[in-house]
């Protein structure tokens, strides 16, 4: 029984092969001097020999069709947020959160660097939160850079100032 069934099927599939290669194919040109392929003939249209079942095209190359914008370089400003300029932080231990502001917001593999007081606080990272501790009292600066993936400055912050307020150990 799955014998017949197969061999029909496949009696099937090559009876529609066959008549698939029986269409004529009929080629003229319009008014517009478009040349134009139908199966269905027209007045002074000739027929289409074909020596295969398979109809391969020239590639033509549509390139100049695609519209490509060209990408726009992003201009990152970054900022301190926290504290803010000419804050005044009264914290007995010492300790300052320091937060920063990119925008827009940046992309995987870039970095950020603080600097306290003109020096490096740590090595870039791609955090913008930054805790010091032990800050002694008086007035400090903060700065913020913003490094790409192939460790270039793209921002610079302005610089922020802020004063820590300790109690005396006296």
């Amino acid at each position: 029984m799955k014998t017949r069934l197969l061999l029909l099927t496949i009696l099937i599939s090559i009876s529609f092969y066959g008549y698939s290669g029986d269409k004529k194919i009929y080629s003229w040109v319009d008014k517009n001097g478009v040349l134009v392929f139908s199966d269905t003939p027209k007045v002074g249209a000739t027929e289409v020999k074909l020596t295969s079942q398979t109809l391969t095209m020239p590639t033509i190359d549509t390139s100049i069709l695609d519209e490509q914008q060209p990408v726009a370089a992003k201009s990152y400003k970054v900022a301190i947020s926290s504290p803010a300029d000419q804050d005044t932080v009264r914290e007995n231990s010492g300790s300052v959160y320091v937060t920063s502001r990119i925008t827009p917001r940046f992309e995987n593999g870039f970095k950020i660097q603080l600097l306290v007081d003109g020096a490096v606080f740590a090595e870039p990272s791609n955090t913008s939160t930054f805790a010091l501790r032990d800050v002694n009292r008086g007035e400090h600066t903060l700065q913020v850079k913003l490094f790409d993936p192939q460790g270039s400055v793209v921002s610079v912050s302005p610089i922020s100032t802020f004063y820590m307020h300790r109690a005396s150990s006296l």
